[in-house]
């Protein structure tokens, strides 16, 4: 509970107004059968006619103010319950979202995209449906089973000792039916995060599936994962399907026996025909609070089981923390990067270092080229400049200070990265460029374009800049995303740029261009370019290469040529493919 009281104090009225106001609906249901047992042994049943349609008459008015104090008491009960409801589940999806913003890589690594989705949907979901069903219940249940008892034992005690076979029996098939529930809501759960996460999967990758005309198969896989989901489904809720026919089945035997027993006693005279109408009430009353009780606790099972899963993230500690920034306030003002001893590996308990012992300096207004074989750690070494992941051993130093003495802001406001995967966003064009510099005038936005080789292609839209693009820039080829993407950096004037393979999908020429752009726009920031084609950094200052995750080389391009057997590799590889393509 202690998790979530930040979340319900802001509407801590709510959460006690609800309940409070569903207590006159509570004393109304306990009052009313009693005023209606009255009615007719003193009323109907009087000898006087004038007597008795007097009391009658009286009688009623009564039940009506009941009834319309528990209208207004009902109404206002449930619009503070729902208020509470919405209002807590819409805060705390909130702060689950901020929470997994500020998680690393590693730590979304530990969650499925498909997970974390259902956490902040169906599971929280889950938990507001939980809040107003307590709100409305907290109160109402208890209260009608408590009164209900006390008022049946007033009326006639001997005839209440039903009440204490059937109650005792009821409480343990219950408590036997949420026992058995609550691990299946878990795996229902499980199986829908597994759902969520193909289709996303599928969706995502769409035009993948179609070229391969996997259509089929993607159709079973989903077909076999709802299956899943449904089967698990339909085992939860038949503990659900259970429960609704045992308690009816209580409910009719026991007014069963209250009306033969009950009838005994009005042919006895020791009991009223009103008192025992009053009574059967009061017994319909306790069992169905005792059915109200059972449901509350289903809903319960079903919300501890995304509780204890939303609870996983909320109590996950980011792993990149701003705790060793000595100077909160510190900034990116040079833009020289240093790597001193390096050592990564994703898994700190087990898995071989990606990276060791790199060590190298990229000095202010240089550019690194990053070359080598896949898998040799070109994408793993600059993720380590932001901070996407901090070193296993041996430290990263921009401008001299270790990246972990930076605040993450700071730090990666020093940065611009177009990763290998380029992502844009729902959105107009100028919208997503506008992630590098919110502020950028429409020129500063062009120039950038221009400069990344995407204001040609921008403007031959019709809309221009406000052209919509769909998710993920679906309607724009590989090469205009990467530009547009280039372009969003370069707005952000970062004093160390990181290119992730990012010109792949645009011909030498237009990348040449690109390269000829960043000497004037960025001639005074730290370039670092990775690339598979040894001719996007053969006239950088300085080239890296990376074997297994170890340096085997650096220098210009001739003295690699010389020196490094690697790199002489790579370039006489793609160098004879380029003649037999000629």
């Amino acid at each position: 509970m202690k998790i979530y009281w930040k979340y319900i104090k802001p509407y801590l009225p709510y959460f006690i107004l609800g309940p409070l106001l569903m207590l006159s609906e509570v004393a109304g249901e306990i009052v009313l059968p009693k005023l209606m047992g009255t009615m007719i042994d003193y009323g109907i049943g009087a000898e006087s006619a004038g007597l008795g349609t007097s009391y009658i008459i009286s009688r009623a008015l009564i039940m009506f103010g009941c009834i319309a104090l528990m209208i207004i008491g009902g109404i206002g009960g449930h619009f503070f319950s729902i208020r509470a409801s919405v209002y807590f589940s819409a805060d705390l999806r909130k702060g689950v979202f901020e929470k997994v913003q500020s998680f690393s890589f590693k730590n979304i690594d530990n969650f499925s995209t498909g997970s974390l989705v259902t956490r902040l949907t169906n599971d929280i979901t889950q938990m507001q449906n939980m809040v107003r069903m307590l709100l409305i219940m907290a109160m109402r249940s208890p209260g009608m089973l408590v009164g209900g008892i006390i008022m049946a034992c007033r009326i006639n005690p001997e005839l209440a000792g039903v009440l204490a076979v059937v109650i005792p029996l009821l409480a343990i098939a219950i408590v036997l039916l949420l026992k058995t529930a609550f691990p299946r809501f878990g795996v229902m759960q499980q199986k829908l995060d597994s759902l969520n996460s193909g289709i996303q999967e599928n969706i995502t990758n769409v035009r993948v599936i179609k070229s391969f005309v996997r259509q089929d198969f993607e159709t079973k896989k989903f077909t076999d994962a709802n299956d899943d989901l449904m089967n698990s489904t339909l085992r939860a809720l038949k503990i659900v399907i259970t429960t609704m026919p045992v308690m009816t089945l209580a409910m009719n035997v026991t007014t069963l026996a209250v009306v033969w027993l009950g009838g005994n006693f009005v042919v006895e005279g020791s009991m009223g025909v009103g008192d025992l109408t009053a009574f059967i009430t009061y017994i319909t009353q306790i069992l169905m609070s005792l059915m109200m009780v059972s449901m509350l606790f289903m809903q319960l099972s079903r919300a501890l089981a995304s509780s204890s899963r939303i609870k996983e993230v909320l109590n996950t500690s980011p792993d990149l923390t701003d705790d060793r920034a000595s100077e909160k306030d510190r900034k990116v003002t040079e833009g020289k990067v240093e790597f001193r001893n390096v050592y990564f590996k994703y898994y700190d308990k087990n898995g071989d270092n990606i990276l060791e012992n790199i060590s190298f300096t990229a000095e202010p207004g240089r550019t690194v080229g990053i070359i080598g074989t896949t898998g040799s750690g070109k994408s793993s070494l600059v993720q380590l400049i932001p901070r996407f992941y901090d070193v296993t051993k041996g430290s990263v130093l921009v401008d001299g200070v270790d990246v972990r003495e930076y605040s993450l802001k700071h730090l990666r406001d020093g940065v611009g990265m177009v990763l290998q995967k380029n992502v844009l966003f729902s959105g107009s064009i100028e919208d997503n460029l506008r992630w590098g510099d919110e502020n950028a005038t429409m020129e500063e936005i062009r120039a950038a374009a221009e400069a990344a080789q995407a204001d040609g292609f921008v403007t031959s839209f019709t809309d221009g800049y406000d052209m919509e693009l769909g998710q993920g820039g679906v309607n724009v080829s590989g090469g205009q995303k990467q530009r547009l993407c280039i372009a969003r950096a370069l707005l952000k004037k970062p004093k160390i740029l990181i290119l992730d393979d990012s010109t792949s999908a645009v011909d030498t020429a237009t990348e040449a261009k690109i390269r000829e752009a960043f000497a004037t726009s960025l001639k005074d920031s730290t370039k670092i370019i990775i690339a598979q084609r040894i001719t996007s950094v053969i006239d950088a200052d300085e080239i890296i290469v990376l074997e297994e995750g170890r340096i085997a080389g650096i220098g210009t391009h001739d003295e690699l040529m010389k020196s490094c057997e690697e790199y002489r590799d790579i370039y006489y590889s793609q160098v004879d493919k380029e003649k037999e393509v000629q």
